[in-house]
């Protein structure tokens, strides 16, 4: 299983060196997020200061841009980073979208379909597999002069990976993409009995297997050195599952368990603004449940059962409380033990939580 992180970048000039440390600690790829900064320019600064280490996007929002522009992009990232580079595209929300962005939302699932396979006609015209002929819904591409085509990419054209959530967005992932980054906000059961289907729906109806995508799980990691440390992890992480637990986006992780009464409880808080009150709602069956919680020397076993049958990669997330270390112990914990992942057509029967989820 491939480890990766998505890097926790407040300055972008701390590219030069952060991207090197999670190098030397033996990260298979580091990932940017479109947050405060722009989540491509921290990328080509690291692709200089790197040799082998994987870098994408997790993610760059796809509506606020346009294929073409995508397109640029992600090839001379290719270029630059010496065939290292992941472009992953996520949709966002359309608040986001129309008010931040000021672009269009409609549409999103049809729409993220049609900007993967408007990018990937257009590398394929740049890689010399003929003319640029894409006429879709929301885009249309059909002019490629000599003077905007950079020839074929010296690494070929990159991997398209796709963010998302829901069944048909998932399916996207399967049908068009290259690899699928699950949401955080996800648990074993919830990646076996919704994920997964929705996910080989997509490579059914595209004749492709299940070894033709990579499956990246991005999971939140809770681990400290001292109790104290610990208790302020499991806190800040309380605090982010209640948000993503308060959003009717996310309500199928907590169904999928019994915990719709959950999910209306922090809603009806969440509009009232009482964000502790929303906080103490997480209880540690929660907590275990969507995030790998221990002592440092727990969280690799423990990532690797939830994961086992389910991800070809893990993406370590902090959310709210990164790791002073950046968690190198848990990653040469991973890799001394690599080997024994299956896919999830072998994977084991789905794990009970430690209580009746009905007693909720």
């Amino acid at each position: 299983m491939k480890v990766y992180t998505t890097a926790p970048l407040e300055d972008p000039r701390r590219a030069r060196t952060l991207y090197p440390e999670l190098e030397a600690i033996g990260y298979d790829g580091a990932f940017s997020f479109e947050a405060k900064h722009d989540p491509f320019l921290a990328l080509a600064v690291a692709a200089e200061h790197t040799r082998a280490l994987r870098l994408g996007t997790a993610v760059a929002i796809a509506f606020a841009r346009n294929p073409m522009n995508l397109a640029n992009l992600g090839y001379d990232m290719q270029s630059i980073s010496g065939g290292r580079f992941v472009l992953g595209l996520g949709s966002q929300i359309k608040p986001h979208i129309e008010k931040r962005f000021s672009s269009v939302w409609s549409h999103p699932v049809e729409r993220m379909r049609e900007i993967v396979l408007a990018i990937k006609a257009i590398w394929q015209c740049w890689e010399g597999k003929g003319a640029l002929d894409f006429r879709g819904r929301f885009y249309t591409h059909t002019i490629m002069i000599p003077a905007f085509d950079p020839g074929p990419n010296p690494y070929g054209p990159p991997p398209i990976f796709t963010g998302g959530f829901g069944p048909r967005m998932t399916m996207v992932a399967g049908e068009a993409a290259d690899g699928f980054i699950a949401h955080p906000f996800s648990t074993r059961r919830s990646l076996l009995e919704l994920t997964l289907p929705a996910l080989h729906a997509g490579l059914e109806r595209s004749g492709r297997k299940r070894s033709d995508i990579e499956v990246m799980c991005a999971t939140l990691v809770v681990t400290a050195d001292t109790e104290e440390g610990l208790a302020a992890a499991k806190l800040a992480a309380r605090k982010q599952l209640a948000f993503y637990g308060s959003t009717p986006a996310y309500l199928p992780t907590l169904a999928c368990h019994g915990w719709q009464g959950l999910h209306e409880e922090l809603n009806r808080l969440s509009k009232q603004g009482r964000w502790d009150d929303m906080t103490g709602l997480i209880d540690d069956q929660v907590l275990h449940e969507v995030a790998v919680v221990g002592a440092r020397h727990e969280i690799a076993p423990r990532l690797r059962a939830r994961l086992e049958g389910i991800a070809d990669s893990v993406s370590i997330t902090h959310n709210r409380c990164p790791d002073p270390g950046h968690w190198a112990d848990v990653v040469r914990d991973l890799h001394s033990s690599n080997g024994t992942m299956t896919h999830a057509a072998n994977a084991p029967s789905i794990e009970r939580p430690p209580s009746d989820p009905s007693a909720r």
